[in-house]
């Protein structure tokens, strides 16, 4: 819909154009206007659109004392805590009919009424955790705690793991009895010695269970420098890195997942499971190199070596290839709960490799 002001300046333009020789037919097809809504700009008597003008009233509109009378029902102290959806039928067992479901819901909201209605508390936003990127070992780590079953029917012991999201490296694990905030406390101090973990240098990422906001576990990380981040409540996608390790881990073939007796054989279990991840394991997302390869700087060296076989071989038969060789490029940056541009980014470095 063209406004008034561009009406007059297409009407101009196009007269000064036929004046100069132009036929109309062919600058409406220039401009794609069709000549019909030409002429009839041409004929009327004033540019102005009609149809802004036009203002239509229902007649089955409610009355303004129908208004009222629903603002007033939904005030009162018997229908206060409830909802349109229950007024409406309570009214209709009374007798009285004022308006629809939606009507009570449309009056309600242009009052600015309609808003949580009961004492329970009303839901909250929830906002996207922090973006986190890491472009070098022990720069942002996830943890999280998963069951494993026992002989005993109902009762579990518990795998904690702490990888490194750019390595992809477990720099931290242990199988427990319970899941217990000092222990996760334990076995954090216990990577920072390891790892030699300076203050304000990693960011420690987790879901909001009750071992990872546990107090004892919060001061341990205040104390240590780390910095905290949170997945959204129930929203397991915020933590992914955590729930890819678990799926590997549960799924390897020659260690199938079974049911424990007893703590220790569960920890023999992980401990064979976790030395096969860290250091045989070719993980797909840092180039097929292994985790602890890559968390100790060797996968630059290893992926320029396959580059070097890969372009080898092309000069030997480049028939066999009709673009670029594989691409062996080490990944720069990791990045934990991007926003939508590094997303779009990353989707485009993607479909360019």
């Amino acid at each position: 819909m063209t406004d008034t002001a561009q009406r007059e300046w297409l009407l101009t333009c196009i007269n000064e154009a036929t004046q100069a020789g132009a036929r109309q037919q062919a600058i409406c097809e220039l401009i794609d206007l069709e000549e019909r809504t030409l002429q009839r700009w041409q004929a009327a008597e004033s540019l102005v659109d009609k149809r802004t003008l036009r203002h239509h009233s229902p007649p089955h509109k409610l009355s303004e004392t129908e208004r009222q009378a629903i603002i007033s029902i939904t005030n009162q102290v018997d229908y206060e805590e409830l909802s349109p959806s229950q007024i409406v039928p309570l009214l209709a067992d009374k007798g009285m009919y004022i308006g629809s479901e939606s009507s009570f819901y449309r009056v309600l909201r242009e009052a600015k009424q309609v808003k949580h209605r009961r004492s329970s508390k009303p839901p909250q936003p929830r906002h996207s955790p922090q973006a986190l990127c890491a472009t070098a070992p022990n720069q942002v780590y996830c943890w999280d705690i998963t069951y494993l079953p026992t002989t005993v029917q109902g009762q579990y012991v518990f795998l904690y793991v702490f990888l490194d999201v750019f390595s992809r490296y477990i720099v931290g694990w242990q199988v427990y009895a319970e899941e217990s905030s000092q222990h996760a406390s334990d076995l954090m101090k216990d990577i920072c010695w390891r790892e030699n973990i300076q203050p304000n240098q990693v960011t420690l990422h987790s879901d909001n269970g009750s071992p990872m906001k546990g107090s004892t576990m919060l001061a341990t990380l205040q104390a240590l420098g780390i910095a905290k981040s949170f997945s959204r409540p129930a929203v397991s996608n915020d933590n992914p890195f955590a729930e890819s390790v678990f799926n590997t881990l549960k799924h390897r073939p020659q260690l199938p997942l079974k049911r424990f007796n007893d703590v220790s054989e569960a920890r023999q279990w992980a401990e064979r499971l976790i030395r096969w991840y860290n250091h045989e394991h070719r993980h797909s997302g840092i180039r097929f190199v292994t985790p602890a390869q890559r968390h100790a700087g060797l996968d630059t060296a290893i992926l320029k070596q396959r580059k070097a076989v890969y372009e080898q071989a092309r000069a030997k038969n480049p028939m066999r290839w009709s673009r670029n060789t594989r691409n062996w490029q080490m990944i720069e940056e990791v990045h934990l709960n991007p926003t939508k541009n590094v997303l779009d980014v990353e989707k485009n470095i993607k479909v360019a490799a």
